[in-house]
């Protein structure tokens, strides 16, 4: 079941000139940070040419451990990074998988880094699989034809199409602020500042956002991709005040003049958490695949010098190892 939240503001949608297209997504100020080709060919090709790129190595060893598959089996909630904006939580007794991606490239193409911080065979029963958006970084329909139709699928709205051409069929789509009740846990679907496609024809036919997970052992929040937006998560924070786990990428940022309008790096991760007052930060989207030019274990330094200029508390800063189990329990 799904119930407006009490905001009734729904996602902002521009018309096309075109009234035989469909209409598209934006931001919640009007806008979206896709690049068309021409940004694509300077920074792929004009700005490597002219030695404008960084370079740093396609290969990191990633930090990892094994994870508490007794933790993770139990009722008692937990969170385990599984890799880049992946994370199995146990929350409000249900098995909950983010943006889950196992496949061992992206789409066919981008390899990952470091395998995922637990085999998708060793899962756990998933019982909720939530999906922010459509990229191909987030949505991994082979992940989810091998996850099937034992999970129920929530996702913003028109991405539920992806998912029955798979043959999925327990879909629930949310637009901002809607709320889907399962048992004793509430998963609203929040904005992020982003976009959507998976082929030039669909770009931002289908919504985007992150998701606030509520039950009586805590409050959740998974951004999804985001950059920064004041605007954002003063709402969000606005409407979920006592959050106590905020996921937030901290990667994928350079060149900052592509990346920016569409991802945040570390000071502005640090930044959307103070915003939103929330009790920790789980950082994610660094580690697992090469997909900007910083250097891969450069959002982490660069979060903890920034956590620690800052002078906030060292046990509030949750990165993880991959397929490190951390308690969620108060």
């Amino acid at each position: 079941m799904t119930r407006p939240g009490q905001d009734a503001r729904k996602p902002a949608r521009y018309a096309t000139q075109d009234a035989r297209k469909p209409a598209r997504y934006t931001n919640l100020d009007g806008t979206t940070p896709d690049k068309g080709l021409g940004s694509i060919l300077k920074w792929q090709v004009l700005d490597r040419l002219a030695g404008k790129r960084r370079r740093a190595p396609d290969r990191f060893d990633t930090p990892r451990r094994d994870p508490d598959l007794a933790r993770m089996q139990s009722s008692a909630p937990s969170l385990t990074w599984v890799g880049h904006a992946t994370f199995a939580m146990r929350l409000g007794k249900k098995m909950i998988a983010t943006d889950p991606i196992w496949s061992h490239r992206i789409n066919g193409v981008v390899a990952r880094n470091a395998k995922a911080g637990i085999s998708l065979e060793k899962m756990p029963k998933i019982d909720i699989v939530t999906i922010s958006h459509s990229h191909f970084d987030h949505l991994d329909v082979p992940t989810l034809e091998r996850i099937g139709n034992d999970a129920l699928y929530v996702v913003p709205k028109d991405v539920g199409e992806i998912l029955k051409d798979a043959g999925l069929t327990k879909i629930v789509e949310l637009g901002w602020w809607d709320t889907h009740r399962e048992d004793g846990l509430s998963i609203t679907l929040v904005p992020s500042q982003h976009w959507s496609m998976r082929v030039p024809w669909d770009r931002n036919k289908r919504l985007w956002g992150g998701f606030v997970y509520e039950s009586d052992e805590g409050i959740a929040y998974h951004a999804g991709d985001t950059a920064f937006s004041e605007q954002v998560f003063r709402e969000i924070h606005d409407k979920h005040p006592r959050i106590d786990w905020a996921m937030l990428p901290i990667g994928a940022y350079d060149p900052p003049w592509f990346m920016r309008p569409q991802h945040m790096g570390p000071e502005e991760a640090v930044r959307a958490w103070e915003i939103l007052e929330a009790q920790n930060l789980c950082a994610m989207h660094w580690g697992t695949f090469k997909l900007t030019d910083e250097p891969l274990d450069e959002p982490p330094e660069r979060l903890r010098a920034e956590w620690r200029q800052k002078m906030h508390a060292a046990e509030r800063l949750w990165i993880f190892d991959l397929g490190e189990t951390r308690s969620l329990e108060k």
